[in-house]
């Protein structure tokens, strides 16, 4: 790995564990092992290697996110297997954790990675959703536009009460939820 990459790399693991405050130029050179001259070569500034990082986190967000919902079976299936896909329910989301910090949404530029992916997620989600709704495997009064914001809210959510309690336990009694309140919503096979 390169410089530039283990700098993005260091940078990544430290604003998930500390956040953006909390992850100083100093402290990404020593975990990287690169020297402060090799970080402005790459790097404009802290704010430039954290936004390198952030577009990272929010990437590989969306493209395990497609993985699921690409995936073959049902579109039930396919939400099914976003929600339940492996995760650190006790680390948390590295993207929906960077929300709760101020620094992050008061800059324009690093909040926008992070918006760009909820916004994705939800709209993807919803397309799924609604398609589900058209081929007739849910229920034609399900909201693919509230029902997308909610799972989404779910998933976030249940990283928060993982956390509180210190047990991965209460994200996947979420996501079982979560998918129960949808479960309803499939059209009977024979009508």
């Amino acid at each position: 790995m390169d410089t530039r990459e283990r700098l993005i790399e260091t940078t990544r693991e430290l604003l998930w564990e500390r956040g953006y405050v909390g992850t100083s130029p100093k402290a990404i050179q020593q975990r990287s092992g690169a020297g402060q001259g090799s970080m402005y070569h790459h790097f404009h500034g802290k704010p430039d290697l954290a936004l390198a990082a952030i577009t990272r986190n929010a990437d590989e967000l969306r493209e395990r996110a497609r993985t699921a919902f690409d995936g073959p079976g049902t579109v039930t299936d396919r939400v099914t297997a976003y929600l339940r896909r492996e995760r650190d329910a006790l680390k948390g989301c590295p993207v929906g954790r960077l929300t709760q910090d101020p620094d992050v949404m008061a800059d324009p530029d690093l909040r926008r990675p992070i918006e760009e992916t909820f916004s994705w997620l939800t709209a993807t989600l919803a397309g799924l959703l609604a398609q589900g709704r058209a081929d007739g495997e849910l229920d034609p009064a399900l909201d693919p536009q509230a029902t997308a914001a909610a799972l989404v809210a779910v998933v976030q959510g249940a990283y928060v009460l993982a956390r509180a309690a210190g047990t991965a336990d209460l994200y996947a009694q979420a996501v079982d939820g979560a998918l129960a309140l949808i479960r309803p919503h499939r059209q009977k096979e024979n009508h």
